[in-house]
């Protein structure tokens, strides 16, 4: 654990250095500025979602009459405390992140999410998995059935323990089912960031795409991470989709990292819905008056339909958002987050 408080400590310092954004002064006190920063996780940073993110960019700038900057990165970490560090002005982050950074700065506040296929807030979710090889899938089943208790002592793969989907979410049911056994009763969230109790090596893929390829390459045997952040780059094989059972296959021209794993087949033992993302902003360094101008173009009917935002689902092209039905963003306030909330305590 030392090892990775040092990573965590240097990630840190190297994000406040490489996003030198002028969003403060002198003094060190947040101030807004003529540019809009927009920070992205590791899973929005890849290559093949630049139109996505350009895209969403030229609508922020559209809007504001400001000058747009993204950042990416390859730490969930860095991400986080870019935006609450008054570095960036807004973030699309997990429900998790989300709550971690309001926690540290409360100026961090939510602005949008992507609504259901309903266009409300009701269906407003995406799906947490788990997920094993397709040929180890018997290995984990007892009476025909997955199990959980199956995955005990395995090489297990998550995202980063700042991920909603890829950690938090996982991680609170595994809790759940093997503290119930006296053998784990004492068993922690933190028990399960590290080889030991539970199991026998842990390792971080740092994005959902990481995650998925660490199982699929055979450093793990179980992998936790979420569909949308990897729809670009599979389809379903066998059975229906977010459904337990049912089977992935990578595509043949899928984008890095997934170009080493093509045709690969996974199999998902576990499928929990989770709260969508939201697009969150930090009211010091963006302002009221900008938010508020952010929060009336992102849900307006203009940029429900906007191709280059939510993209056809029948699209071969990749994207951030994928439009079924009726689709959009829609505002939010910081207590449609209390299920998360509850398991973040």
């Amino acid at each position: 654990m030392k090892k990775t408080i040092t990573r965590i400590a240097v990630l840190l310092l190297l994000a406040i250095a490489a996003v030198g954004c002028s969003t403060g002064n002198a003094n060190g006190e947040a101030e807004v500025d003529d540019v809009i920063d927009i920070v992205w996780y590791p899973n929005e940073s890849g290559e093949d979602l630049k139109s996505s993110r350009d895209e969403i960019g030229k609508v922020i700038a559209d809007a504001t009459g400001k000058e747009v900057e993204h950042h990416l990165t390859t730490d969930y970490a860095i991400a986080i405390e870019t935006l609450v560090n008054n570095n960036a002005d807004v973030a699309f982050m997990g429900a998790q992140g989300y709550i971690e950074a309001n926690k540290s700065n409360d100026a961090i506040q939510p602005l949008v999410v992507p609504t259901g296929p309903s266009g409300t807030l009701d269906d407003a979710v995406y799906h947490s998995w788990l997920a094993v090889n397709i040929d180890d899938q018997e290995n984990y089943k007892k009476d025909g059935e997955f199990s959980l208790d199956t995955i005990a002592d395995k090489k297990f793969s998550f995202v980063s323990n700042s991920s909603t989907s890829g950690f938090k979410v996982p991680s609170s049911s595994i809790l759940a089912h093997f503290t119930e056994q006296d053998e784990y009763a004492d068993l922690t969230e933190e028990d399960l960031m590290e080889a030991g109790p539970l199991f026998s090596q842990v390792l971080f893929g740092n994005s959902h795409q990481g995650s998925a390829v660490n199982l699929l390459s055979g450093n793990a045997d179980v992998a936790a991470f979420c569909d949308t952040c990897v729809e670009n780059y599979v389809e379903v094989a066998e059975g229906e989709e977010n459904t337990v059972g049912s089977v992935y296959r990578v595509k043949d021209d899928a984008a890095e990292p997934f170009n080493k794993v093509t045709d690969s087949e996974f199999t998902l033992m576990s499928v929990t819905p989770v709260l969508n993302a939201p697009f969150a902003a930090n009211m010091d360094t963006l302002g009221e008056e900008d938010y508020k101008k952010l929060q009336e173009v992102l849900t307006s009917d203009e940029v429900a339909n906007n191709q280059g935002i939510f993209v056809p689902e029948d699209s071969e092209d990749s994207a951030l958002f994928f439009k079924s039905d009726k689709e959009r963003f829609a505002p939010v306030e910081d207590a449609w987050f209390d299920p998360i909330h509850e398991i973040s305590k």
